[in-house]
């Protein structure tokens, strides 16, 4: 119970990494507050693994991009809960694919607020109601040590930035609050159902050590590791999850 007492925000929390991130914590211990954009019945199939397990948690819908929703989120976990231990921001996503050469402005824009503006957002938001001994765990991804797939430049510029984020904030924030960045591979999720070809996902299952792709509670394990104390000398870290795939 390495979280017990604790109250963590899992930004993004509705389905796949993010719902295993907040089971995860839940089952270390803390009280989690699952934010979802469009995933309202996964979100709530979310909450009521962990109630029924006996935790405590809630689900609301936010717009992370926009900064009066992350001004109420984050009020309503204290309303709640009565403190913010933890932010856990999976929120983000690649959109579409698309080659620079057919990319709009809006795309761009729209990719980068996703995936940077939304985190900017919410940490601005939770760091003043964290006490230390605190934490975030941010998002990052292999496309931001490799550059992606095709038709994913924002995403994995994106992310990179988040990579960049992650150290900078871990700068500001020591040593009271600590923040590290889980930076996934191919992880068995519905990002990859939908912007994924088959082939491509078993190419690259195939390229790991582990020959297979990962599974969002490995991912999770791996979240409640650098939430809690358990990761109490790092910060700043990128930390890889990609089977082998790739080596940093």
């Amino acid at each position: 119970m390495s979280m017990s007492g604790k109250t963590a925000i899992v930004a993004g929390g509705g389905r796949d990494i993010g719902a295993a991130c907040a089971i995860e914590l839940a089952a270390r211990g803390a009280k989690v507050l699952v934010t979802y954009h469009a995933s309202s019945t996964e979100a709530q199939k979310t909450i009521a693994k962990i109630t029924d397990a006996g935790g405590q948690a809630m689900a609301i819908q936010a717009d992370l991009t926009d900064q009066k929703s992350v001004s109420e989120t984050v009020q309503t976990a204290l309303k709640e809960f009565g403190s913010v231990d933890c932010l856990v921001h999976v929120s983000g996503g690649l959109i579409e694919r698309k080659k620079i050469v057919d990319m709009d402005l809006a795309h761009w824009q729209k990719v980068l607020d996703v995936n940077l503006t939304s985190l900017f957002l919410m940490s601005q938001a939770v760091i003043p109601h964290m006490k230390p001994g605190s934490s975030i765990v941010t998002f990052s991804s292999q496309a931001s040590r490799d550059g992606g797939g095709g038709g994913a430049i924002p995403y994995a510029t994106s992310k990179g930035a988040v990579s960049t984020f992650t150290r900078g904030l871990a700068k500001e924030l020591g040593p009271d609050i600590r923040v590290n960045a889980v930076c996934p591979g191919m992880i068995a999720t519905g990002f990859h159902d939908t912007f994924t070809d088959d082939n491509v996902r078993s190419n690259v299952a195939g390229a790991t050590c582990i020959k297979r792709e990962g599974s969002s509670e490995e991912v999770a394990k791996l979240v409640g590791f650098l939430a809690s104390s358990d990761s109490s000398y790092m910060t700043g870290n990128n930390v890889d999850i990609n089977g082998g795939l790739l080596f940093s």
